[in-house]
């Protein structure tokens, strides 16, 4: 029976062919571009200098390579690469991408940082089927993607000129996605760009009415413009596991009166988001007895099932759960946890008897869920409402169904929340970039507490401790960060990201929104100080060790240097002249510093 899916398994990891010609061959930006499918059955050709367009003649399975010379290769970057970032051989296993997970876009880079291949398809809804690596024969090195057209369907590739850093390339090709046909972002409201107070780390799902409204009222203090309410709100929401998800009401031991409880925080000065996972149905819910048939698939590590999307029964009743909560409570925001859950389906037969409004895809039932999802929330609350969204489900498409792109789970991790938020943020052609929440060691220095927001710092950091029970140290530590995150955010979220090798894991990220730089010392290199004229400019020493080497080119500069210490104490104030060359500027460790330039 038909899925609308590949099966990955029954594709082999290397053929000998796959290096072979094809149908076509076109060459665009020194990219080889060789098509594979039946005789007569695809046409291709360059659409401008920068795509290539197929359109099926009759229905087929398409193979697409890219290849170049391997060069001077250093790594391969894709949205969902987390730690492999380096350079797999040409028999690495296929890898599938769709709406909930990924996307069709790449990037081969070379040892400068600077674009080898870098690519993008318009497949963001359907599945597709990818793999790349180097050839030990051929010295080049290949991205493969799979799928199939139906008659008189087309597909788009396009190609970023090389050279550029990784970063500008991936800049063309997210607004390239941002015009795709149905690829409007959804408009961000400006309290989803302030810091989040989350429940997660702080109470796990031991959350109350009471406890909460006393986090919120010192998180409101501190500079935090939102709540997040994440999982144990809801009826059996205890255990850890999912089995009591489906049914989506306020427990009423915790919260007697949630609606009550969101006007509370409202009123303290921050909006209000709920947790909530809709595809999950556990086996406690009362929803469980009418909606299992629909859930077939069962997850042990979750203890629960997943409905499938396919049904279009299950979209509706999936939309009306989300409005139902949203309307009831009177929530500015939803937290939707667990859409990747629903590639499970990916190779599921369609059931017997299956309803009006079946489809087969995966991919294309989630786009019909979400877009129903969006047009109901939106003639609820209109444009001033925030739906997260996390990986791996924070691909380009997804900015038109979510305008808060979070981190997946990283607890204390904050290298991994560096890595990840800025990922999403280069492809993201829209909606606000949230780390994971931010938890540490109550007990640790003021360092520990900075190297955690240092990891979040370009994104919008979203705090889970409790604040009720910290130190004088960490509470001052935490308001001179939130407050200097608060000042600097026009660059840090909404200005233009250079972060280095995704390799190297982003050791140094300067970011900067029209004269307002702000560069992040992740290692002890040298920093280049802006050669164009800057009005403010910070330097944010997220090292281990006790200084910042400035790198002047050009003509002397006389500075003074305002530092702080990573609890926000200020040092003494520097005035020095800075030639051309290296400098030693004492920073402490987890401190920054603001660099003013003085006349004369």
């Amino acid at each position: 029976m038909q899925t609308g899916s590949i099966d990955l398994a029954a594709l082999p990891t290397f053929t000998p062919d796959q290096w072979e010609g094809g149908t076509h061959e076109l060459r665009l930006h020194g990219t080889r571009i060789t098509v594979q499918a039946a005789p007569g059955a695809v046409a291709a050709a360059a659409e401008d200098t920068d795509t290539v367009v197929l359109a099926a003649t009759t229905a087929t399975e398409v193979t697409i390579r890219l290849d170049v010379p391997l060069g001077d290769a250093a790594g391969f970057w894709h949205p969902n690469a987390g730690w492999e970032r380096t350079l797999p051989a040409d028999w690495s296993p296929w890898r599938s991408v769709s709406l909930v997970d990924s996307a069709p876009a790449g990037c081969l880079f070379d040892t400068a940082g600077r674009s080898v291949l870098a690519f993008a398809a318009d497949r963001v809804v359907r599945q597709t089927a990818v793999r790349f690596g180097v050839s030990e024969e051929h010295k080049r090195f290949g991205v493969w993607l799979r799928f199939p057209l139906a008659a008189g369907e087309s597909c788009r590739v396009r190609l970023a000129a090389p050279g550029t850093t990784l970063a500008a390339a991936l800049r063309e090709l997210r607004d390239w996605f941002g015009a795709l046909p149905g690829g409007t972002p959804l408009p961000t409201p400006d309290f989803g760009r302030t810091p989040v107070y989350s429940t997660w780390y702080a109470f796990a799902q031991d959350v109350t009415a009471a406890g909460v409204e006393r986090e919120a009222a010192i998180a409101a203090e501190l500079g935090c413009g939102q709540l997040f309410l994440d999982d144990g709100w809801q009826l059996h929401g205890d255990g850890r596991g999912y089995a009591g998800c489906g049914d989506w009401t306020a427990d009423p031991a915790k919260f007697p009166d949630l609606r009550a409880h969101v006007e509370t925080v409202r009123g303290l000065g921050l909006r209000y988001t709920a947790w909530i996972a809709p595809l999950l149905l556990g086996e406690r819910s009362a929803a469980h007895r009418d909606w299992a048939r629909f859930a077939p698939h069962h997850v042990h590590r979750l203890d629960c099932r997943i409905l499938d999307p396919r049904h279009a029964e299950v979209r509706e009743h999936v939309v009306g759960l989300c409005r139902g909560v949203v309307a009831e409570y009177g929530l500015d925001g939803l937290k939707i946890d667990f859409l990747d859950e629903a590639t499970a389906y990916g190779l599921a037969p369609a059931p017997d008897g299956a309803g009006p409004g079946y489809v087969a895809d995966v991919g294309e039932a989630m786009a019909l869920l979400l877009t129903r999802l969006r047009e109901e929330l939106h003639g609820l609350r209109g444009d001033d409402f925030v739906i997260e969204l996390r990986q791996r489900y924070t691909g380009p498409a997804m900015t038109a169904y979510g305008n808060l792109l979070r981190a997946i789970d990283c607890p204390a991790d904050a290298v991994a929340n560096r890595v990840r938020t800025l990922d999403i943020a280069m492809l993201a052609p829209g909606g606000a970039v949230h780390s994971d929440m931010l938890m540490w060691d109550p007990d640790g220095a003021p360092e520990v507490l900075a190297r955690q927001i240092h990891g979040a710092l370009h994104s919008v950091p979203q705090i889970s401790a409790r604040l009720t029970g910290l130190s004088g140290p960490h509470r001052r530590a935490l308001a001179f960060w939130l407050s200097t995150w608060r000042r600097l955010s026009p660059a840090l979220t909404g200005g233009h990201y250079e972060p280095g090798r995704p390799d190297e894991l982003y050791p140094q990220v300067t970011a900067r929104h029209d004269d307002q730089y702000v560069v992040t010392a992740y290692t002890d290199r040298p920093v280049t100080l802006p050669a164009e004229p800057w009005h403010a400019l910070t330097l944010v020493n997220a090292s281990t060790a006790g200084r910042l080497l400035l790198d002047v080119r050009g003509a002397a500069r006389r500075v003074r240097i305002e530092a702080y210490d990573a609890a926000g104490r200020p040092q003494p104030e520097l005035l020095i002249d800075l030639p051309e060359g290296l400098h030693s500027v004492a920073v402490p460790t987890g401190g920054l510093c603001h660099v003013t330039e003085v006349a004369g």
